[in-house]
């Protein structure tokens, strides 16, 4: 197999024309950048939840592009192109990687409240009545969707006009898309009922096959791509993070997000990520363990 490309958690390689292999690492990124501490055993709870979830979704009649896992931190996968150069994308384009990450909210949280807070998005859009003070952590009347790209450097959040243009989508695909989010969510939400788990947000990608076929794609329902808490400490007011949630708080309290955003929007040069302390590398290992466990009812060792 030939390495094709080294992404901030995965290194993909070409099987043949037809499949790709996925080789999860304990490499951890947050706010589009790879922090320089590994996580130990992060790269196998990846693998090994994704092909649970794939395998489960699968099995009620929902197309992916997974062809198994072949170790312990790896997958196989059908390959799709990886077209760039947006104007390339057409109603009639086939066998590609749809350049979009369809992003489901359910609680006020992250950089959702980040932009509730600074008066960026008004109640009314999250589907409560104007004027209703919105507190961190509240749950959403409905489900909040969106769309951010995928390809780019940094990711950007698009309106359902933008995301159209730049996919190659019909404005039906563009629904069906949200549908299965919404559906996959739901046999998500299901599955851990009885793990003491709350599913606050998560990520999907999709790709269409040689027929033009919605398929989801990379991974989903993980630590990395969703956010999870333990629902008796939710209860009792508290968000305990289990999922990279907990690296991204962390990041948030010792000041490094905000001077990373004061830096991106006034056009300034980014300070590098810092290295994370032993102590809560060795947290974070535990919370990826955990929530593997906790998601699949599989032992990890």
């Amino acid at each position: 197999m030939r390495l094709i490309k080294s992404g901030k958690v995965k290194d993909v390689y070409a099987v043949n024309d037809k499949e790709l292999e996925f080789e999860f690492s304990n490499r951890i990124s947050v706010f589009d950048k790879i922090i320089p501490s590994e996580i130990p055993n992060k790269g196998e709870t990846l693998a090994r939840t994704s092909a649970y979830w794939f395998e489960l979704i699968q099995k009620l009649g929902i197309s992916t592009h997974y062809l198994g896992l072949t170790a312990p931190n790896r997958i196989r996968v059908k390959r799709v192109n990886v077209i760039h150069d947006y104007s390339l994308l057409t109603p009639k384009t086939v066998r590609y990687l749809i350049p979009l990450e369809c992003i489901v909210r359910y609680y006020v949280y992250g950089s959702l409240w980040d932009r509730v807070f600074r008066g960026i998005i008004k109640p009314e859009k999250l589907g409560f009545l104007p004027g209703h003070n919105i507190k961190i952590a509240e749950k959403l009347p409905h489900p909040f969707f969106e769309i951010t790209t995928k390809l780019e450097k940094i990711d950007r959040k698009l309106t359902t006009e933008v995301a159209l243009k730049i996919s190659g989508l019909t404005l039906y695909e563009y629904t069906s898309i949200k549908e299965v989010s919404l559906t996959i969510d739901e046999i998500i939400k299901s599955s851990i009922k009885q793990s003491g788990l709350i599913h606050v947000d998560g990520k999907k990608e999709f790709a269409f096959d040689e027929d033009r076929n919605l398929m989801v794609v990379d991974t989903f329902g993980t630590a990395d791509e969703d956010r999870f808490w333990d629902i008796k400490e939710f209860e009792n007011g508290r968000c305990v993070e289990r999922s990279k949630e907990f690296v991204r708080q962390y990041y948030r309290t010792i000041g490094y997000y905000d001077e990373l955003m004061k830096a991106r929007e006034g056009g300034e040069a980014e300070q590098p990520i810092l290295f994370l302390p032993n102590k809560i590398i060795q947290q974070i290992s535990q919370i990826y363990i955990d929530l593997f466990e906790d998601l699949t009812g599989q032992r990890f060792r």
